[in-house]
């Protein structure tokens, strides 16, 4: 028990360099990097959702750059095939086939514009996510521990994209929605960039260390009211079933499912631990709970009517 105080403490001052580090590339954009370091932590994924421009690409890798890991990035396209990501077979030249490992085999993957290609080849990264492993050529090979995917996607242009299937949604810890800068942000961020200073950053963390980090956050303890309160409040969500909240009868088709629930204690328990704290409360769970439950509700025509956001339900629901 003293070690995970420990190693919590530790945790802490670690994640406070890594803000640090990634603010000397990245401006503004706290809760969000907060986000993706708490999806990273709790061993999960992330979805980002935002313009063009907003500098989504530019902030995984700026994170990929202070951890010790190996990192690939992955542009989807509407041609693009399972084996381009996941690797195949050649022929060498003793004639033996040799198994060339895809750009999925590495630690983090930035999956850039997911939702451009076709379904075939997200159902290939589905399995990668879900089992951390991938099958080619009729042999499963386990991936390398930490993985997780950060995948990017453009709201407004639908024109040559294929929505992500509810299933691979439900896969990702985290969806993020980013918005403009603030004038004083924006005015940070033309001067930063359009000089000749160009910082390198630094590494602060290692795999072996987050894998470490990951196991004490999983095994701090959480009090039983608190997983009761994340628990009802997915229920809450969930037209035409015990628990269900007005909001939600009127104006969702369906409500999430029980993943939510294990990533709203997942992700109030590393929040947790990158806070200093020993056990998540319910500050916690209500601080990662927008992001998890975004992208698991659906809405029906009455909402799109009346103009609800999914936002707005999510914080009825928190009330």
């Amino acid at each position: 028990m003293q070690d995970n105080v420990e190693l919590i403490n530790q945790l802490k001052n670690k994640y406070d360099e890594l803000k640090k580090e990634i603010s000397r590339t990245i401006v503004g954009q706290e809760e969000v990097i907060d986000k993706v370091l708490i999806s990273i932590f709790s061993n999960g994924h992330c979805l980002l959702i935002g313009v063009p421009g907003l500098a989504k690409t530019l902030l995984v890798t700026a994170i990929s750059e202070t951890l010790d890991l190996k990192y690939n990035r992955i542009q989807f396209t509407p041609d693009l095939m399972p084996s381009d990501i996941i690797g195949t077979e050649i022929l060498d030249s003793n004639k033996e086939f040799k198994f060339v490992h895809g750009p999925l085999f590495a630690n983090i993957i930035l999956a850039d514009e997911i939702n451009r290609t076709p379904p075939k080849t997200q159902s290939a990264l589905l399995e990668a996510m879900q089992e951390r492993e991938i099958t080619a050529g009729g042999m499963t090979r386990k991936l390398e521990q930490p993985f997780f995917v950060l995948a990017t996607q453009n709201p407004i242009e639908q024109e040559g994209t294929y929505p992500l299937p509810e299933a691979q949604l439900d896969r990702f810890m985290f969806s993020i929605v980013l918005d403009y800068p603030t004038l004083e942000e924006e005015i940070t961020i033309v001067e930063n960039t359009t000089g000749e200073n160009q910082c390198q950053l630094n590494k602060i963390l290692s795999g072996e260390e987050i894998l470490q980090y990951q196991s004490v956050i999983r095994s701090m303890p959480v009090p039983q009211h608190i997983t009761e309160y994340a628990v009802k409040l997915v229920a809450k969500t969930r037209p035409g079933k015990p628990g269900a909240h007005e909001w939600a009868e009127k104006y969702l088709n369906w409500g999430a499912g029980p993943r939510a629930s294990q990533f709203l204690i997942a992700g109030a328990k590393t929040h947790a631990a990158l806070q200093g704290k020993y056990a998540p409360d319910i500050t916690d769970v209500q601080y990662v709970a927008e992001s998890i439950l975004r992208h698991r509700i659906f809405k029906n025509y009455k909402a799109e009517a009346e103009h609800i956001s999914v936002e707005e339900l999510i914080r009825e629901f928190l009330k």
